[in-house]
């Protein structure tokens, strides 16, 4: 007997959103890196757009899909590189989720895309900074990077941002 398996719009959205940021992610592994540990992050503003647009769960679902994809994809699947991943996704995604609960709390609107995408992108280079110090090179010499990683989150995440800024206008104005 043929077992039926029926989907919902919202797995053919979470579908949608993981490829893309699957495929971003793969293409931007191509690419040289000015410094170990930087990249641009592109893939993130597919999270970020999904976390704006439809919510922590779909977004948690589209980043746990696209770092482990991904991962198996690239062959780095359980390797130091997967853990670093794998953090800086978690914890992006954790701090976005406290911003946006601190914000509803407050009587202000919350930051948007850009000011979301600086937080994410300051996150995700701590935490991947941090494992990375506590597994992998446990030397206090290594914080003195921490100042340049975190200029560059910020300023990626700003870029990330404005991206994804454009992204959610275009699709908007489209759809009016």
């Amino acid at each position: 007997m043929k077992q039926q398996f029926t989907t919902t719009h919202q797995d053919h959205r979470v579908a949608l959103l993981a490829a893309l940021a699957i495929s971003i992610h793969i293409i931007e592994s191509a690419f040289p890196s000015p410094l170990p540990g930087i990249k641009p992050g592109l893939a993130n503003v597919i999270t970020l757009f999904t976390f704006i647009m439809y919510g922590w769960r779909t977004a948690l679902q589209v980043s746990l899909l696209r770092v482990v994809i991904s991962s198996l994809v690239l062959g780095t699947f359980l390797s130091p590189t997967f853990l670093l991943s794998l953090s800086g996704a978690l914890l992006s995604l954790s701090s976005l989720i406290l911003v946006q609960f601190l914000f509803r709390l407050l009587p202000i609107s919350p930051p948007g895309a850009i000011g979301y995408a600086v937080v994410a992108a300051i996150s995700h280079m701590s935490g991947q900074f941090f494992i990375a110090w506590y597994f992998f090179i446990p030397h206090p010499g290594l914080f003195k990077l921490l100042p340049i990683f975190i200029t560059f989150a910020v300023i990626l995440g700003i870029v990330s941002g404005i991206i994804t800024q454009l992204i959610i206008k275009t699709i908007k104005s489209e759809t009016t």
